[in-house]
């Protein structure tokens, strides 16, 4: 008998006069008697900490009885041993996974596969808001279901031929949301407008060490404002050829986690056809911008943002573009003012920073520019201002010409330690041939083992 998902009943075959034969008549009957309990029941079992071992039948205990669908496949080595479903085809309210002591598991349950669990004598437990089931074992809290009673616990279900295998259809989710919710763990989701970070554009989907081996890889998406998530392959992750494109798109992956570290979320990849990157590349790393608007006359004070420190994912009328790396200029509060403040200081060793605050400006209006600035625990000089009249928001800023003008503003002297006070740095007339829309933009160039002086603005003025 098959350990698969379906256990075929007895093939009878019939011989005919004339020497003509039937085709096969195939039963498929199904090996556990209908849900008792939804999975999300099954779920609530699982403790805070530790596991729960589900009481095995008996006159006082039910049966535990759940469905489920198939959503992981280990067909192109990811998913080693183990088997992710959901409790829907669409909409999932939760995910669940199982490990069995047995390779290429998507033969018996492919993607879609309608399953049925007995839970009865299993383990359940969480970690890490992965919640997991699987038998007793002397060497983990949680064990894989040995290979010869896998057919004690789950089977497939039938849906009058053959197993029922339904079309999974992701929920759409932005990476963000992956980050927000842990009921997204273990299902399936899609992201949509996402595409690999630039210093990944051209590489291999898989590392390798000294010997030339695939090692497991973390490669990492971005979308347009900012947000990043990861995507995580095993070792022996067949399709190991394949190349990061110079493209965005949509990307289909079961949604995971592993550890409590700074990026706990490694979501996983069925195979490379789950990576649909047919779209021109975005800027990475832009945020704001939702509400442009040019003008030759305003101030801005950043008074009317929220006094809390730090704030930068929200700037409807500016773009806060961190083009190197992923600081941003963030609102700050000192003695009830507000400005912008964004330093190196403090990053991961050896990394460089590069931010642009661009303030959207309708240049045949405006006639100067003026704003106030200090710095604090100088080491280098690591702001500049420019004008721009053909960056077009949402692009790559290499797209742009960026006219510098930093050497028309005086910025205030450097205190030997700490910072200094915010203080006018000049009045700059806009050229009169200087028309259109564009932007004012402020660059910030830092390295955290390098120039990680800080630097602060306020009261941004074009008249």
């Amino acid at each position: 008998m098959s350990l698969g998902a379906v256990v075929l009943g007895a093939t009878q075959i019939a011989c005919i006069h004339d020497d003509k034969w039937d085709a096969p008549e195939i039963t498929c009957n199904n090996k556990f008697d209908a849900a008792t309990m939804t999975m999300a029941q099954v779920v609530a079992l699982s403790p805070a900490a530790g596991v729960y071992t589900i009481p095995a039948q008996d006159a006082t205990h039910p049966a535990v009885i759940f469905d489920g669908y198939v959503i992981s496949s280990d067909a192109n080595g990811n998913f080693y041993k183990t088997l992710v479903f959901q409790d829907k085809p669409q909409n999932p309210t939760v995910g669940l996974v199982l490990g069995l002591n047995k390779s290429l598991n998507y033969t018996d349950f492919p993607v879609g596969a309608h399953i049925r669990i007995k839970a009865n004598g299993m383990v359940i437990g969480k970690s890490n808001d992965v919640i997991t089931l699987g038998v007793t074992d002397p060497d983990f809290a949680i064990g894989r279901i040995p290979e010869s009673i896998i057919g004690r616990y789950i089977g497939g279900v039938c849906n009058g031929s053959g197993l029922e295998i339904v079309n999974i259809v992701p929920q759409e989710l932005t990476l963000a949301q992956i980050k927000q919710d842990a009921r997204y763990v273990n299902t399936l989701a899609i992201i949509k407008n996402v595409q690999f970070t630039k210093g990944e554009i051209g590489l291999s989907l898989m590392n390798k060490d000294a010997s030339g081996a695939n090692v497991d890889t973390n490669r990492n998406l971005v979308d347009a404002v900012g947000n990043t998530g990861i995507v995580r392959t095993d070792g022996f992750f067949k399709p190991s050829s394949y190349m990061i494109p110079d493209k965005s798109g949509d990307i289909t992956l079961v949604v995971s986690k592993y550890g409590t570290g700074t990026a706990p979320y490694q979501n996983i990849i069925r195979g490379v056809s789950d990576i649909n990157f047919t779209k021109e590349r975005f800027a990475e790393g832009i945020l704001g911008g939702s509400a442009i608007a040019y003008s030759g006359s305003f101030t801005e004070n950043f008074e009317s943002y929220p006094a809390v420190s730090p704030y930068f994912n929200n700037f409807p009328k500016y773009l806060n573009y961190a083009y190197v790396g992923n600081r941003y200029w963030e609102v700050r509060s000192f003695n009830g003012n507000k400005y912008i403040q964004l330093t190196a200081n403090g990053g991961a060793a050896s990394t460089p920073y590069e931010t642009y605050f661009m303030v959207p400006v309708d240049f045949t209006a405006a006639n100067t520019l003026a704003f106030r600035t200090t710095v604090g625990f100088y080491n280098g000089a690591g702001l500049k201002v420019y004008t721009t009249t053909n960056y077009t928001p949402g692009a790559d800023l290499s797209t742009a010409t960026l006219n510098e003008i930093t050497s028309n503003f005086t910025f205030p002297t450097a205190p030997a330690s700490g910072y200094g006070t915010l203080a006018p740095a000049g009045t700059y007339n806009l050229p009169g041939a200087l028309t259109g829309n564009g932007f004012i933009v402020f660059k910030y160039t830092g390295n955290s083992s390098g120039i990680t002086t800080t630097y602060q603005l306020d009261d941004i003025t074009v008249n």
